[in-house]
């Protein structure tokens, strides 16, 4: 298997020292390899092949790019390190990601038990440690900002991320209200689900994450968050000359409040009861505490509507569900 020449000169690598083999599983719209480079010293170093064919490869490498860099600067051990992305010169319809490599789950690993005390101890405390470094302060602002330098891609749904002051605002107008637009363009108007989501936006959000409402009108500090952390997103992984440890991978980040992640890691589970007690050892819950799990459940909200974007199926019954449940608990209108 011959390596591009945009891949070789992005690695700065001889093509007389380095093979290419298929590595992972893969995906329908993705090829994953193993590349291994020798050099004059004869040591050898493995990278990460991730190559996507078709429109919206640029967006996804670019934006999974970005991605890494910025978990790679707050939490380094928490991710691979990525080298580049760019465009195959020999098929420029293929887009191409290159990584640190990972071994991940190899024959040796600890038993299922102690993955699961790996997972307590090592990603509950490595995601704690992500969500409680401040994002850093965008060119012309002057604090930091809720969204993300470029866009990023959320399974195959890009996401508006142009900065906002205010997390209410951004995770209405970026979150919500771009993604009934993109629903609705799809998969055709649709009033009941309008009604609702403008119901969360006008009744809910102000009152369960608004600004003055939020840390005793404190506001929230933006962080990194993965923003695609289910269980299928991180495993336990060895880097070169390391030891086993949970690792997290296929980030869609963005600068938010830290409890927008726990939505998506609450919707497939994978993260159990210790997890979570665990991490909030080192981020504590947001005030007021006792409306936590509503949080929790309007960010998860969000992602059922992605879903229900890209696979249809039941998830738009589940988003609806949770927003009556919420225009109810929270709305305080008779007429609802």
């Amino acid at each position: 298997m011959a390596l591009d020449p945009a891949i070789l000169a992005l690695l700065k690598l001889d093509p007389s020292r380095t093979t290419v083999v298929p590595s992972g599983k893969g995906s329908s719209s993705a090829s994953t390899s193993k590349i291994t480079a020798r050099f004059d010293d004869g040591s050898e170093k493995s990278f990460f092949l991730k190559t996507l064919t078709g429109e919206l490869g640029p967006l996804l490498v670019h934006g999974e790019h970005a991605s890494l860099q910025a978990i790679h600067s707050a939490v380094p051990d928490l991710c691979p390190q990525s080298y580049g992305f760019g465009t195959l010169r020999e098929a420029p319809s293929t887009s191409f990601l290159v990584l640190e490599f990972i071994q991940l789950s190899p024959p040796s690993f600890p038993s299922a038990f102690m993955q699961t005390l790996y997972r307590r101890a090592s990603l509950a405390t490595e995601l704690g440690k992500l969500h409680s470094t401040p994002a850093p302060v965008p060119n012309g602002h002057t604090r930091p900002q809720f969204g993300f330098p470029i866009t990023t891609c959320c399974g195959d749904t890009p996401q508006d991320n142009s900065y906002k002051d205010s997390w209410a605002q951004f995770f209405v107008e970026n979150r919500l209200q771009h993604m009934l637009m993109r629903v609705e363009k799809k998969h055709g108007e649709d009033c009941e689900l309008r009604r609702l989501v403008e119901g969360i936006v006008a009744r809910v959000v102000p009152r369960l994450i608004g600004d003055d409402h939020l840390n005793n009108g404190k506001r929230v500090t933006p962080v990194v968050v993965h923003g695609d952390l289910w269980s299928g997103n991180a495993c336990m992984g060895v880097f070169a000359g390391g030891k086993p440890q949970e690792v997290v991978y296929g980030p869609s980040s963005c600068y938010a409040h830290s409890e927008y992640e726990i939505g998506i890691m609450r919707m497939f589970g994978g993260f159990g009861s210790s997890f979570f007690t665990e991490y909030h050892k080192h981020v504590p819950k947001t005030e007021p505490v006792d409306e936590y799990e509503d949080r929790i459940v309007l960010y998860e909200m969000y992602q059922y509507l992605n879903h229900y974007l890209i696979f249809r199926g039941g998830y738009k019954d589940d988003a609806m569900d949770v927003m009556n449940g919420l225009m109810h608990k929270y709305a305080d209108c008779d007429d609802f």
